[in-house]
């Protein structure tokens, strides 16, 4: 059975839970909590001591989400969520890297307000806000490119709801209509309700 070295609030560990279940792969994957910052025998598995991981049968271990989403896919021989090549598998590619950017800037954000008073720094913050924000800005007027369901959109979607478990205050459905109701409706889809950040 594949094991998958996991945190619940990770939106990258969201997105491969989030294909699990969108390829019916529950029962093929046994699941590990895993705190990475605490729990070093990650990094016998993983150098970077990142979730999440993927350990195959034979202990050959997959990281980081991109790939893992790679292999599950294969593996449920899906090529709905990621088309097998030409101009529609880079558009998805393309949302994903931009979902996971989006999710890289907020994990930032998060990780820089915990630093003690007099230690963060302001100027790094507002350069990941103005990342977050050009993105949602992109997304907005590119909407469209968000449907049908993709690794792409869900990866679009993991990071909205990061930004809403973590990020609130920014407020990223203001000004943004149609990507506040793309989302609206994707996230009542049982892969991210099952998924969700508690």
């Amino acid at each position: 059975m594949l094991q998958l070295r996991y945190s619940p609030t990770s939106p990258y560990v969201r997105k491969v839970l989030a294909i699990i279940h969108e390829t019916g792969l529950q029962d093929e994957v046994s699941l590990i909590a895993t705190n990475p910052h605490q729990e070093e025998s990650l990094r016998a598995q993983n150098p970077l001591c990142k979730v999440p991981t993927l350990v195959l049968e034979d202990g050959t271990p997959l990281f980081d989400s991109p790939v893992i989403a790679e292999y599950l896919l294969a593996l449920a021989s899906n090529s709905d969520l990621l088309p097998l090549g030409g101009p529609a598998r880079w558009g998805v590619l393309q949302l994903q890297a931009l979902g996971d950017g989006i999710s890289d800037a907020a994990v930032a954000i998060r990780m820089e307000s915990l630093r003690p008073e007099g230690e963060k720094s302001p100027g790094f913050i507002k350069r990941q806000e103005a990342a977050i924000i050009a993105a949602l800005d992109w997304l907005e007027g590119q909407s469209r490119q968000l449907e049908p369901i993709t690794l792409g959109s869900l990866s679009i979607a993991c990071a909205l709801g990061y930004l809403d478990f973590r990020l609130a205050d920014l407020g990223w459905r203001s000004g943004r209509p149609r990507l506040a109701a793309w989302y609206a409706a994707i996230e009542t889809r049982p892969s991210l309700v099952e998924t969700k950040p508690a």
